[in-house]
């Protein structure tokens, strides 16, 4: 699309910019890179200090929560998916264990791509000096189920998770973009942490930037569509975190700004209309050390950390709630969690 524009500056025409079918794109993560959960379950872990009787807690109160009706919100990076951890989170939402997922633009395009491909994590270096960095083809259907979603009225990850699932839907995103050297199904649609949400009705809000992302590169990209659908999502996202009123808890998981910054502005709201949380558990997973002390100390570096400073430190000091820090490599930290919430079903 053109982007209709009538102010005093130069813009940038998308209109020259092109493209290349993805299925000639070098990536780093494939199918069998996805984790094996039967093989996880017999896995040790390799654990620093009291992680892993931390890991042990928060497992407890998020089978205690769902037993309980209390939500349960994840909200995570791209890399859990990159790292082929997204079947963890595709099983426990099929349990309903999982209230709500939450992530970045860069979450649902990898996970798209799984879906779409069998395949994600494009080789940026070796992309980038040739200008081809995010310019596969494919991602214009991102931007027409968006485009879709929001004439709809709907939210972004919704948008995403129906082109996968509905076939009329995604027939209508396809109709007019693709070529024939495309693929024009989701092959690979059991690997897709949208799909599984869409099915089982759980909230897959996705909350994105302008810029931000390797489909706002494309002509076909539409930001009044994009917006509007993340919008709503915030939306949805904040009406889940007004049910926190008698407990229930929230991960963030490798999302250093978004998340933290999201949960933020949502609990705000939800404590100006009265929904104020309450017994809140909160738990940020993440590699850099943490230190509480240094969290009101505006000369240290650790003071701009935002999960750790409000997803540890300030949400759960204002809502007479729990925080927790698990440091350690996520291929460690998020398994470990996950054996652990099945050890609580038994």
């Amino acid at each position: 699309m053109t982007l209709d524009y009538q102010g005093k500056y130069s813009i940038f025409d998308p209109g020259k910019i092109s493209s290349y079918p993805v299925s000639q794109r070098r990536n780093k993560v494939e199918l069998q890179h996805l984790t094996d959960l039967a093989q996880l379950r017999a896995s040790d872990f390799d654990l620093p200090g009291d992680c892993s009787g931390q890991i042990a807690r928060i497992a407890r109160a998020i089978v205690s929560a769902r037993r309980d009706n209390k939500p349960v919100v994840v909200f995570t990076g791209a890399h859990l998916v990159k790292n082929g951890l997204s079947p963890i989170l595709i099983d426990l939402v099929d349990r309903d264990l999982i209230s709500l997922v939450a992530g970045n633009g860069a979450t649902a395009i990898h996970d798209f791509e799984l879906a779409f491909v069998g395949a994600t994590s494009e080789d940026v270096p070796n992309a980038l000096g040739q200008g081809q960095f995010g310019m596969a083809y494919e991602f214009a259907y991102i931007n027409q189920a968006i485009a879709l979603g929001h004439r709809m009225q709907l939210g972004l990850g919704e948008s995403l998770g129906r082109m996968i699932c509905d076939t009329d839907f995604r027939r209508e995103v396809f109709s007019e973009l693709a070529p024939a050297d495309s693929p024009r199904d989701f092959s690979f649609a059991w690997t897709s942490l949208l799909a599984k949400c869409y099915e089982k009705d759980v909230p897959f809000t996705v909350h994105v930037g302008i810029g931000t992302d390797v489909i706002d590169q494309h002509p076909s990209f539409d930001p009044a569509a994009k917006g509007g659908c993340s919008g709503r999502d915030f939306l949805i996202f904040t009406d889940q975190i007004t049910r926190f009123t008698q407990g229930g808890v929230y991960l963030n998981i490798g999302s250093a700004v978004t998340g933290p910054e999201v949960l933020l502005k949502a609990i705000s709201m939800a404590a100006n209309v009265g929904r104020t949380p309450h017994g809140l558990i909160t738990a940020d997973f993440d590699i850099r050390p943490f230190d509480p002390a240094i969290m009101s100390d505006e000369s240290s570096a650790g003071y701009y950390h935002r999960d750790q400073k409000s997803v540890v430190t300030r949400i759960p000091q204002a809502f007479a709630s729990q925080g927790f820090y698990i440091q350690g490599n996520q291929l460690q930290t998020v398994p470990a969690l996950y054996c652990k919430i099945l050890g609580e079903l038994t």
